[in-house]
């Protein structure tokens, strides 16, 4: 099963995919539909994703378009895996706490001005960052995975902060993020990019509303007092 997971391909067509890059994704779908849900198991599940996926984009002998890594993907696997780990510690220790009056393993709320003040900075500085490192170790189009990256790490770190701003990173990821990969010939994972950004859509939504929701007790509670 290893093996199969690791150099297996699934005939399409005249064509094939590698497994690799279709389970990684789907542990990237099963991630974001859990943390939709704020479920723990978002954070773990997540992580299996970003080491397989790290795999398929340090080389490109999975693309069909170029045999250049793609380094901003493969540095954001990376940086998930980091923030998984953190996100899985924060969200633990809220569920931990009780959680949120939902169910949820924490209570989404919009950040505060200065928090998105922050996030801009880290934006701009993140970006500059990655495409210098890019250009620096001639990854394939270094313009786009420097945002692919900065913006990855932004909406992870939101998420795991429960900030509802996060979705919104997350759509500006995948319009770059689908067009940069068909380019690149990585089919799969720029078809999973767009079952994404459904996916976020409807989370944008639902964390909206248990924001308003939140908010509205808490209201209340004060209210009472």
């Amino acid at each position: 099963m290893i093996d199969w997971i690791l150099h297996g391909t699934i005939a399409v067509g005249d064509g094939h995919l590698y497994v690799r890059e279709v389970v990684g994704n789907v542990f990237g779908l099963a991630s974001a539909i859990l943390g939709m849900r704020r479920v723990v198991w978002a954070w773990p599940v997540g992580l299996i994703g970003n080491i397989l996926l790290f795999t398929v984009f340090v080389t490109g002998e999975m693309s069909g378009a170029t045999d250049e890594p793609l380094w901003g993907q493969a540095g954001r696997q990376v940086f998930f895996a980091a923030v998984s780990l953190y996100g899985w510690w924060r969200w633990s220790r809220s569920r931990a706490a009780g959680g949120a009056a939902d169910g949820g393993a924490i209570t989404p709320r919009w950040a505060t001005w200065v928090e998105r003040g922050q996030l801009v900075a880290l934006g701009v500085v993140g970006y500059a960052a990655a495409y210098a490192v890019l250009t620096r170790i001639g990854s394939w189009g270094p313009t786009t995975e420097a945002w692919i990256l900065a913006g990855s790490m932004l909406a992870t770190y939101g998420m795991a902060r429960g900030w509802v701003e996060f979705w919104l990173v997350w759509i500006l990821v995948d319009i770059v993020g689908v067009t940069s990969l068909v380019r690149a010939g990585y089919y799969p994972t720029a078809g999973m990019y767009l079952v994404y950004a459904v996916f976020v859509l409807i989370g944008f939504v639902v964390w909206w509303r248990a924001s308003s929701t939140s908010e509205h007790t808490r209201e209340l509670q004060g209210a009472n007092a």
